[in-house]
């Protein structure tokens, strides 16, 4: 049975350049990685501003970070194919000042899967910042410990089980993400092809069901998977045993 599985998965796919399904399995779990990895910190810069600061148009803030959870992902691709692709006003800048290309590449994959998934990395820890007792910072500020410290020491280890679920919900929703990788990073074997623009191309191929029902439930169960532990925490941050 294991063998078995192991061919299928290290076969190449139709319309995949030779690929294998390891090969799109692991492409979209590094791109999902990456664009969770430079969410964490955009998240707490995020939840800091909101809950720690009186900004200036915090809810204008706020509703535009949230703004990919209602748009179309296609829409967003769209915009960011008007701004960086190679006649976008970024991209030309990109194109003459290091001849780079930003669109139909693995970073604008990467970027695509940032912005779609942000406002989900972004609400948990903001919610669990939010959860924090204030006292606990108040005391450590009376005891002499300065903004940055009282953050690094106080604030941010008792908002850990926000950022292990918005890690969580965001590394399951970038895993899934089709539109806005479509338009804007398009469907180039072994670059951008992740598993829904796999499932995708499968599809139109005759005879690779079988193919398609490993992809679907490889992405259902890193989805149940995700849901599960990000329950999980969140169970524990409400009941206060984290």
């Amino acid at each position: 049975m294991t063998f078995l599985f192991g061919r299928v998965l290290s076969r190449p796919c139709a319309f995949n350049g030779g690929s294998s399904m390891t090969d799109i399995i692991l492409l979209s779990v590094r791109i999902a990685f990456m664009a969770t990895c430079i969410n964490l910190p955009l998240g707490l810069v995020f939840g800091f501003l909101l809950t720690r600061t009186k900004l200036p148009g915090r809810s204008i803030l706020e509703g535009c970070a949230n703004m990919p959870l209602v748009m179309p992902p296609v829409t967003i691709g769209y915009m960011l194919l008007l701004i960086f692709g190679r006649n976008g006003f970024a991209g030309v800048w990109l194109f003459k000042t290091f001849g780079a290309s930003f669109a139909f590449s693995r970073a604008a994959a990467v970027a695509a899967s940032v912005i779609v998934s942000f406002p989900l990395v972004a609400r948990s820890i903001k919610v669990s910042m939010e959860m924090v007792d204030r006292r606990y910072e108040s005391a450590a500020s009376v005891l002499g410990a300065g903004p940055f410290h009282v953050f690094l020491r106080i604030t941010l280890p008792l908002s850990l089980p926000g950022l292990v679920n918005g890690f969580l919900l965001g590394f399951a929703r970038s895993l899934g993400e089709f539109g806005a990788t479509i338009t804007f990073a398009g469907n180039i074997a072994g670059k951008t092809r992740t598993v829904p623009l796999a499932v995708y191309s499968l599809l139109q191929v005759p005879g690779r069901e079988g193919d398609v029902a490993l992809l679907v439930a490889f992405s259902v169960g890193i989805s149940f998977l995700a849901m599960l532990g990000g329950g999980a925490f969140s169970r524990r941050e409400k009941e206060g045993r984290l």
